[in-house]
């Protein structure tokens, strides 16, 4: 489904991402870790064009992308396709959560408000906050509020959901409402890349981990054979300073 192939990032004279390359099946639930500064969130960004990567490749349903090269089209096609769930929300502070949830829906793709607003709340009630349609950001918890940003990513139908460390910004007693919304995507077999800090979903959520270290990938193996038999010694040792 996507493949990316030695994707690499200068943030100036700083290699950021050495020739990462990633495969992702449909179905998948990638979760990406490694120690902070490690490039995984510029990976992810750079996934989704949020950062535009100096070089690389990505062959997404078939079709090869250039990362230095793709244009803007391109881009805005691949963009239909995913969706990306922020560490810190972003959501519009002057909007109610049914209005967060449908605006990219009304205005970038000229879907009808009514229908719009009918896939906002099934979206809503999916993640559990159907009686949080009116209520603004303010008025919401910060698991609430990621909760409804999860909302909006589904609301598009994206092949792929690209989730950047969604629950750090939480305090201990609401990861677990986020946690569990996503563990239910991926039951239903939505296709994730998850760069997080939480290894109980990497251990028993996701069914790949890919552990990166200054801007390289250490190891990918499934999840159970990273946490019980990695092969490589720095991912042991990993493994062993958080306790996994």
């Amino acid at each position: 489904m996507l493949e990316i192939r030695n994707i690499q990032k200068h943030f100036g004279d700083t290699e950021v991402l050495k020739d990462v390359s990633l495969t992702v099946e449909k179905g998948d639930v990638v979760a990406i870790i490694g120690p902070s500064g490690s490039g995984k969130t510029t990976f992810l960004r750079c996934l989704n064009f949020l950062e535009r990567a100096d070089g690389g490749e990505m062959i997404f349903d078939g079709e090869a992308f250039n990362f230095a090269g793709i244009s803007g089209r391109d881009i805005a096609r691949v963009r239909q396709k995913t969706a990306f769930v922020f560490q810190s929300y972003n959501l519009f502070r002057n909007k109610t959560a049914l209005q967060n949830v449908t605006e990219g829906l009304i205005v970038a793709r000229k879907i009808p408000r009514e229908k719009a607003e009918q896939t906002g709340m099934d979206m809503l009630k999916k993640v559990g906050l159907a009686d949080k349609s009116a209520a603004y950001p303010a008025q919401l918890s910060g698991g609430q509020q990621q909760r409804v940003a999860i909302a909006r990513a589904l609301a598009t139908n994206p092949e792929i959901i690209y989730f950047d460390e969604p629950t750090s910004a939480l305090d201990p007693e609401l990861t677990g409402e986020v946690l569990g919304v996503m563990r239910e995507l991926a039951r239903e077999g939505m296709t994730m890349l998850v760069v997080t800090h939480e290894m109980g979903f990497a251990r028993n959520v996701s069914n790949k981990v890919v552990f990166m270290e200054r801007g390289v990938v250490v190891e990918t193996a499934g999840a159970r054979e990273f946490f019980e038999s990695p092969r490589e010694e720095r991912t042991r040792e990993f493994i062993r300073l958080i306790g996994g």
